[in-house]
């Protein structure tokens, strides 16, 4: 289960986060971008694996499965993808959807929201706090789009590791689900 465009429009946006991210251009994705996305989360499933993770991703590269390929085909065409680049190589990229992904078991919201369906980076790029650069990237377009409320679901296995980098990032842990084994836990940050 992956945690959870618009073609053409360029919403450039250079962030001055920190030093590390200081370099880093964000621009709007499409279609476009699938084979760079997939190749960011073939290397995340090929990292995690590395260190003992085969829970979270599974084993086997996104590329090689027809459904996360169409998965990513489809966030890509029908949400708003943002792509962090260093020196012109896309190195991250996040997806910002107007609800959760409809196969994920939670409760809806009683107002309008924007869900990070997918946040992703390349470990090449690994440090470079891409992350923390497009969720404040996610934050802005919320703010923007005037919705007061951001979310995402993310695994909550792995010792919490992944709920605790949402939570140094303004989220609260909201509420938890199961898909099949999966465990996962939805966050939210209200901006105002």
């Amino acid at each position: 289960m992956t945690p959870s465009v618009v073609i053409g429009l360029c919403a450039d946006y250079h962030s001055a986060m920190d030093d590390t991210t200081r370099d880093v251009f964000i621009r709007r994705g499409g279609p476009a971008d699938a084979p760079a996305v997939l190749a960011m989360l073939d290397s995340a499933v090929a990292w995690m694996n590395d260190r003992g993770n085969t829970e979270q991703w599974g084993t086997k590269p996104f590329s090689e499965q027809p459904r996360r390929v169409d998965q990513v085909d489809r966030y890509l065409t029908e949400n708003l993808p943002y792509i962090a680049e260093v020196d012109g190589t896309p190195a991250a990229a996040l997806v910002l959807g107007s609800g959760p992904d409809p196969r994920i078991p939670i409760a809806p919201v009683a107002e309008p929201e924007r869900y990070v369906r997918l946040l992703v980076s390349d470990r090449r790029f690994a440090g470079r706090n891409l992350g923390s650069a497009l969720l404040a990237r996610a934050v802005e377009e919320t703010r923007r789009a005037g919705v007061r409320l951001l979310r995402v679901d993310c695994w909550a296995g792995g010792g919490g590791k992944l709920v605790a980098f949402y939570e140094r990032h303004g989220f609260t842990s909201t509420e938890t689900f199961l898909v099949g084994s999966w465990p996962g836990q939805v966050l939210a940050q209200r901006v105002d």
